[in-house]
């Protein structure tokens, strides 16, 4: 049975339209059990009803015309239950409903079993026989199993037209709604701009080639013409867009160098393959890397890298075969819709034109949703249910607050967006009318909003741009991008260039924090779990040669200047910070007897430690002897706490930052650093969160770090609210059940507040 169960599935696999597979698999199954009909019926949640999609036993002409309520019949008791239901007379059954069209009145043995993905009921398959008898265990074990493998089938398929049944043939199409993952908060309405290109690395075929020297030059014709593409691209961003932003595009130029990718190519070519396929083979080795690795931010590179390569592929391909490449179409008002927008291809879209942005996959922390959360873009990423094509030409309406579109909408329900985005625009000029003034809430208590920091190695940081100093500079990128360890020369060039970019605010850099799920591309780390493996401190202090290259270079960027401060990442026990502090002041007396010949003084940094693993909640006072800070990172301690890897869709529902354990944790962590006279900082997500924001002031966090494009928004929100009430919510929120309680505490606060604007669509 299982060997057929397999065979079914890996037939069903290769059939690329949903319907038709669908079709196939109702022949199989009732050819498999010799049952005398087979039918399944999928969800549509939007009119609360199963709809037939394939059948081989029922009337052929009852598919798409039966649909059934979600409370009606055998089919709505399945979903209903969430279970098999295995009945010997189906005609007797109290939930059974007759529907004349599918002629099942000679059929009295039924078995249905619902097919569920995520505790979502996305339809139901069912068995029926003319005899009345009840299946056996075998039969109901190899449906279940069968319903298990086909909700991943409806879930993983490319198109979803049989759900969607939106086409740009209809005469008036019917509004449908999508959901996503909110990607840059806000509202818009625009046309769907989409296109395939008809040069992708993925369908490279590779082929050998006899002119190796010829192949040389084409590709590095492709790299100079991409370069200065790239740099034409980078020139259009806005300059009110933050330069830690706009280095995104150094990764780019960094790509494009010659002792890069480059390199790696032209030996491909040189081993007897063609400039086009020893570019597939040497970017799908490094995209593949990437992506194996399960920090999101890392797994999002994958992405840049492919596209850049893409692009060199249409200018190989353009110059030496003679092939176009496909522009995608543009609207006056244009939605951009692609299977992955990358940073690239959005700045390659008209600004003026671009309103909002939707990628089929990819999530918050991809560089397309930190550039239109910069650019005041909406943007919904993961849109699982629909294609770029799908989308077309179509009428789009984007809710970047909820993750939420809205295709081919009825005339009302545009009106009612179009009045809730000039709400929004009045909220804006609100925000942007209290910029220069103070962070301070209505009683008086004043609030520190640092950035984090560090895309790419060549970051750029605007002092007027980053609100009180920079809480968390990421070091790591460097290291990522090269293919041997920065040298310490490099280190210092790139790292004065950070402080002295605001050489009056405290500037705070982590080290290293590679290793286990962000492996080095030069220094392989292959484990089984790697959020709890060979990372961070751990991984520097087994390799002082490394830790003390990055500390001199961070020191000796730092003479003539005071606002250095150094952190440690993945923090664990008190022996770690003994043995790290130990080799900061080995480096620092080191560089200062050097300076002291040339009459320069080196300020010693102040140096402080990330919690974010739970043990150092219950060593905070002996931690507090040895640091002169603690920065609380929110997003791993959220992670450990409840168990649960964020980057795993299984389970990423039950990461949430305002479960009230993680709450109730970082609450202790302020008070105990309050009491031990520590200073903490938070650099997690949450506090960029207006919800969180309130919550943290509320525990006694007077120091909050953010991405660049929350500081206004924040600023604005501490100055509307008060600390009274803000301690009052958080006594709510702690005595909560879940998140959704919490959630429900700061919603109505907002609401009663007028702030409501900062979290949802409208005023």
């Amino acid at each position: 049975m299982l060997t057929t169960l397999k065979r079914i599935v890996q037939e069903i696999n290769q059939i690329p339209a949903l319907d038709t597979a669908l079709f196939r698999l109702a022949s199989r199954v009732k050819q498999t059990l010799s049952v005398d009909s087979c039918s399944i019926y999928l969800a549509d949640y939007e009119k609360q009803e199963f709809v037939l999609k394939a059948t081989d036993g029922l009337h052929p002409d009852a598919v798409e015309q039966v649909k059934i309520g979600f409370s009606e019949g055998l089919i709505g008791l399945v979903g209903q239950r969430e279970e098999p239901l295995n009945i010997v007379n189906a005609h007797t059954h109290p939930r059974f409903k007759h529907y004349p069209e599918v002629q099942e009145e000679a059929y009295n043995g039924f078995l249905g079993t619902p097919i569920i993905h995520q505790r979502r009921v996305l339809g139901v398959i069912t068995l029926q026989q003319g005899d009345m008898r009840r299946f056996s265990e075998d039969e109901e074990a190899f449906l279940v199993t069968l319903a298990a493998q086909l909700a991943l089938e409806i879930t993983n398929a490319d198109m979803r037209g049989a759900l969607n049944n939106t086409t740009s043939n209809d005469p008036i199409p019917t509004q449908k709604n999508v959901s996503g993952i909110p990607g840059s908060p806000g509202l818009a309405i625009g046309r769907g701009a989409s296109s395939e290109k008809s040069v992708k690395l993925k369908n490279w075929v590779v082929k050998r080639t006899t002119s190796p020297a010829e192949e040389i030059k084409i590709y590095r014709r492709g790299v100079e013409l991409t370069r200065a593409h790239v740099d034409a691209l980078s020139q259009r961003l806005d300059d009110g867009i933050p330069d830690d932003v706009k280095s995104i595009f150094q990764l780019y130029h960094h790509l494009l160098d010659a002792n890069s990718l480059g390199r790696e190519v032209e030996e491909k070519i040189r081993g007897g393959w063609d400039a086009a396929s020893s570019l597939k083979m040497v970017v799908e080795n490094y995209a593949a890397r990437f992506e194996a690795m399960d920090d999101p931010y890392m797994q999002e590179r994958a992405i840049d890298i492919v596209d850049l390569s893409d692009r060199i592929l249409m200018y190989i391909v353009t110059e030496a075969k003679g092939h176009s490449v496909v522009e995608t179409p543009v609207y006056d008002e244009s939605i951009l819709v692609a299977e992955e927008v990358s940073a690239n291809m959005l700045a390659e879209f008209p600004r003026e034109k671009l309103k909002g942005i939707i990628s089929i996959r990819g999530s918050n922390n991809s560089h397309a949703a930190i550039l239109a959360r910069a650019m005041g873009v909406p943007a919904v990423m993961g849109c699982q249910n629909v294609s770029p094509s799908l989308l077309e030409g179509k009428e789009i309406l984007i809710d970047g607050y909820a993750g939420e579109i809205i295709v081919s909408p009825e005339r009302h329900i545009k009106l009612e967006f179009a009045q809730l985005i000039e709400e929004e625009a009045a909220v804006a000029q609100r925000i942007e009318a209290d910029v220069d003034k103070p962070c301070e809430s209505e009683d008086g208590c004043r609030m520190a909003l640092y950035i984090n920091a560090g895309l790419s190695a060549e970051v750029e940081i605007n002092a007027g741009q980053i609100g009180s100093g920079i809480g968390l500079y990421r070091t790591e990128i460097p290291f990522m991008l090269r293919e041997r360890f920065p040298s310490e020369l490099e280190q210092v060039e790139l790292y004065r260039q950070v402080l002295a970019s605001a050489p009056s605010l405290p500037i705070t850099m982590r080290t290293l924090d590679v290793g286990g799920d962000k492996p080095l591309p030069y220094f392989p780390i292959n484990e089984e779990n790697p959020f709890l493996g060979w990372r961070g401190v751990r991984l520097t202090l087994d390799h002082p040669e490394i830790f003390l290259v990055q500390v001199r270079a961070m020191l000796k960027a730092s003479v003539g200047l005071d606002n250095l401060q150094i952190m440690l990442p993945m923090i664990s026990s008190v022996s770690e910070v003994k043995e790290a502090k130990r080799l900061v002041n080995q480096a620092y007396f080191e560089i200062s007897d050097e300076l002291k010949a040339k009459h320069v003084k080196l300020h010693r940094p102040k140096l402080g430690i990330m919690l974010e693993v739970p043990s150092v909640l219950y060593q905070l006072p002996q931690l507090a002897k040895h640091v002169d800070f603690f920065s609380v990172g929110s997003n791993d301690l959220t992670q450990y706490l409840l168990a649960v890897d964020r980057n795993n869709t299984r389970v990423a529902s039950l990461y949430n930052c305002y479960h009230p354990a993680v709450l109730g944790a970082l609450f202790d962590i302020v008070k105990q650093a309050n009491q031990n006279q520590v200073p903490v900082t938070i650099c997690g997500e949450l506090a960029g969160e207006p919800g969180g924001a309130i919550l943290l002031m509320g525990m006694g966090y007077r120091r909050l770090s953010m991405s660049a494009f929350n500081i206004r928004k924040i600023n604005w929100l501490i100055r509307n609210v008060s600390l009274e009430e803000s301690k009052q919510l958080l006594s709510l929120a702690l005595t909560s059940s879940c998140h959704s309680e919490v959630f429900e505490h700061v919603n109505q606060y907002l609401e009663t507040k007028g702030l409501g604007g900062l979290v949802r669509a409208g005023a």
